[in-house]
């Protein structure tokens, strides 16, 4: 018994310094000036561990289109976070399995802005649909 408990202390103290730096991802948000959401969307990447600069740009269309967003997929805001894309208010678990996972696709979006996602108000009325893209055909990755 005291053999497990030796091993199991060692695999707790091995994944601390992971969800230390895993904590200290860098991402950085362009969105609209005015826009109030977005930096609300910023405070809950933030609580989850990322560290969030926050871009205001009256050229948000020009960053999309730079890191090739289709239109159908895009939100009010964009992050860029471990060499990929978030686009809008994609919850952290799916960005998380995206970081974790590396699949070969350019980023992951949750199209406009539905009611009760990361940093909307409201309440959610149906499923978030995370989809893929820049790796083929969209396809759903996630559903929160």
């Amino acid at each position: 018994m005291e053999r497990r408990s030796f091993i199991g202390g060692l695999v707790a103290l091995a994944l601390v310094p992971l969800a230390s730096a895993q904590g200290l991802r860098p991402a950085t948000l362009y969105k609209t000036p005015q826009c109030g959401c977005c930096e609300d969307y910023a405070g809950y990447l933030r609580d989850h561990g990322f560290k969030v600069d926050v871009i205001a740009t009256h050229e948000l269309d020009a960053i999309k289109a730079k890191h090739r967003v289709p239109e159908l997929l895009g939100g009010c805001h964009t992050t860029l976070v471990g060499g990929y894309v978030v686009e809008g208010h994609v919850p952290v678990g799916a960005i998380q399995k995206m970081l974790a996972e590396q699949p070969r696709i350019r980023g992951i979006s949750l199209p406009g802005m539905p009611q009760g996602s990361p940093g909307m108000t409201g309440r959610k009325e149906a499923p978030f649909r995370i989809m893929t893209f820049g790796g083929g055909e969209s396809k759903t990755y996630w559903v929160e």
